[in-house]
């Protein structure tokens, strides 16, 4: 498969994926970022309300545990890209678990935020973040959801920040990377600031949140507009979360159809960061394989043209296709363990592996040597490559590191639908 048409980003496939649904049902409107309708979403097995303060003070959130579950959806409605936190810097709001996905409504690309109070069993939905920029076909992809773990700016610890990547559907396109705040547990949601803005009618997608060794707040994103790159991985950093600045490439491969993207990064207790991404290229030994590469600082991460390290396991196999990266504490561990997931999994000699949609992988080295393969809580059982099936699945560990929440999409006849899961890591 060449690097044209393998699976790199959900935008990637946008028209792809569409053509494919709408043929079979209409399951994907305005871009295969936004998948069905927002109209419902999962409240059965939740007790939560859906208002700041009935459920913020009844401290059902668990900070401790997660509770096992089967796979269940996390919205009646499809949605794509799910992103899972639980709150640590929130006060007496610490423990519930936040979810984000993006969804399609009526040709409105919005973010959609839901709630768990009883430790990832069920979910509510309790915030919605528009924007007229993706209003009325314009697009809206990949978004991230993050918790401010210390004070930037005038933002404290605990502030919500939720990003994506805005207008890839828009006439003449220049997209944007937006970002927003939510300061009372993601009811209410308003806009800070642009990240970046497309000189051009390429891309600007996957943005991804950490801070830095100085107390910088950091977004990695893809970038399509350089005329020297396919695509590249880059960084900005900001004080304050508003002014963004530092531009630099993290991750730049040649030659120059090389395509890495879909950064995630996670910091180990040692001080190290870890980026994990995937490098899609022409060259088969990087058809959109999973990497990943370290930095002491958050910030410089080497030689961008050093392509990073490929994790696998004892006997050989590794992922493909847009990776997640989740870090947990172990027992007698000081370092922890970190948790891997891709698309799909592949043996040494390039074969599916049986596992595939159905495993994730552990490491207890900060990423050196051999991972280890656990069962995925949820089990994706379609096989396409496309923008649907286990892309990007989010892994939520508990704080004992003990249990892992998963989100994933799959197919649901023609609907891309998230369901979540809890099991043992």
């Amino acid at each position: 498969m060449s690097h044209r048409t393998a699976p790199r980003t959900a935008r990637h496939h946008a028209r792809k994926v569409a053509a494919v649904a709408v043929a079979a049902v209409a399951a994907f409107g305005l871009s295969a970022c936004q998948d069905g309708d927002s109209s419902g979403d999962t409240k059965a097995a939740s007790s939560d309300s859906g208002s700041p303060d009935a459920s913020a003070k009844s401290g059902a959130g668990d900070a401790e545990s997660l509770r096992k579950t089967a796979p269940t959806p996390l919205r009646d409605g499809g949605a794509l890209y799910p992103r899972a936190i639980r709150l640590q810097h929130s006060g007496e709001d610490n423990g519930r678990v936040l979810a984000s996905t993006v969804v399609h409504d009526g040709g409105n690309g919005i973010g959609a935020v839901q709630e768990s109070t009883d430790g990832g069993a069920g979910f509510s939905q309790v915030g919605t973040v528009t924007d007229p920029k993706s209003a009325a076909g314009r697009g809206l992809c990949c978004a991230t959801l993050y918790e401010l773990p210390q004070q930037v700016g005038d933002m404290p610890a605990g502030t919500l920040l939720w990003a994506a990547s805005f207008g890839q559907d828009a006439p003449g396109r220049r997209m944007t990377i937006e970002v927003f705040k939510s300061t009372d547990v993601g009811r209410k949601w308003s806009h800070l600031s642009t990240v970046a803005t497309a000189e051009d009618t390429k891309g600007l997608w996957e943005p991804e949140f950490s801070i830095d060794a100085e107390g910088n707040l950091v977004c990695h994103y893809s970038d399509e507009t350089d005329p020297r790159h396919s695509q590249k991985l880059v960084a900005v950093r900001s004080r304050d979360g508003v002014s963004w600045s530092g531009l630099h490439d993290t991750v730049a491969g040649t030659p120059a159809s090389d395509r890495p993207g879909m950064a995630v990064v996670r910091k180990l207790p040692t001080g190290t960061y870890v980026m994990t991404y995937e490098i899609c290229s022409q060259d088969p030994k990087f058809s959109c394989v999973v990497h990943y590469r370290t930095s002491p600082d958050g910030w410089d991460w080497g030689d961008p043209t050093n392509l990073g390290i490929r994790p696998e396991t004892a006997d050989g196999k590794y992922f493909k296709h847009a990776p997640n990266l989740a870090w947990a504490p172990e027992a007698g561990n000081p370092q922890g363990k970190l948790l891997l997931i891709g698309q799909a999994m592949y043996n040494a000699d390039g074969s599916r592996a049986e596992g595939s949609g159905r495993t994730i992988w552990t490491n207890s080295k900060g990423g050196d040597g051999a991972w280890r393969e656990i069962p995925a809580p949820v089990t994706v059982k379609s096989d396409k490559l496309d923008s649907c099936p286990n892309y990007s699945s989010s892994l939520l560990p508990s704080s004992d590191g003990r249990e892992v929440l998963e989100i994933a999409t799959d197919y649901d006849g023609g609907v891309c639908r998230p369901y979540h899961a809890t099991n043992g890591t």
